[in-house]
Formats: structure tokens, C-alpha cells, sequence
């Protein structure tokens, strides 16, 4: 009985470091990776490094795509688009 009252810190330790850390960032990046899934042509976006434009097109193979911008066109990786900006730059204008 003395040996396992002497590991209960480090299991309860390991159960909130789970809870806490662990387990939110897992479900964070399955959110992440179903929008990265659902983008499709004409979404307006929000690249992570702050590049604001339109999706033309997407390419199935390589998880790319390429952006309109007022410059011109860019390719992308679909993991560069941030989901929080985008997500609320697509939603349905809120009327008072």
C-alpha cells in the first residue's frame, strides 16, 4: 500500500497535465484540421501571417491553395490559413 501512496502525486499529476494540456490541444487540432477539410472555392480568408484574400482554387494532392489577393495570386498550404480569423470573416453579419 506504501508503494502506490507513493506514486499518487505523479498519476494525479499526470491526470491534470492530461485534462488540462493535453486533451484541449488534441481537440483544437482536430478542429483545425476539419476546417482545413471543408475550405472550398470563393471563401474568403485570413492566412496566419495576415494575408486577407479569396480562395480560387484548391489542389486535392498537394493540400495546397491558390489565393487572390488585390496583388495578384498566391499558393498557399492549407494549414497557413488561420480558422478563428476566417471563421468570423465567412459569418453571417449580425443585424440589430
Amino acid at each position: 500500500m506504501g508503494d502506490i501512496g507513493s506514486f499518487l502525486p505523479f498519476i494525479l499529476m499526470f491526470v491534470v497535465v492530461y485534462f488540462f494540456m493535453i486533451a484541449p490541444q488534441m481537440k483544437r487540432a482536430k478542429k483545425e484540421k476539419k476546417f482545413a477539410a471543408e475550405l472550398k472555392k470563393g471563401d474568403k480568408i485570413i492566412t496566419k501571417s495576415g494575408l486577407h484574400g479569396k480562395i480560387l482554387e484548391i489542389g486535392e494532392k498537394d493540400k495546397t491553395c491558390i489565393i487572390e489577393t488585390m496583388s495578384g495570386k498566391v499558393k498557399f498550404e492549407r494549414s497557413a490559413i488561420s480558422m478563428e480569423l476566417s471563421s468570423s470573416l465567412n459569418a453571417p453579419a449580425k443585424t440589430s
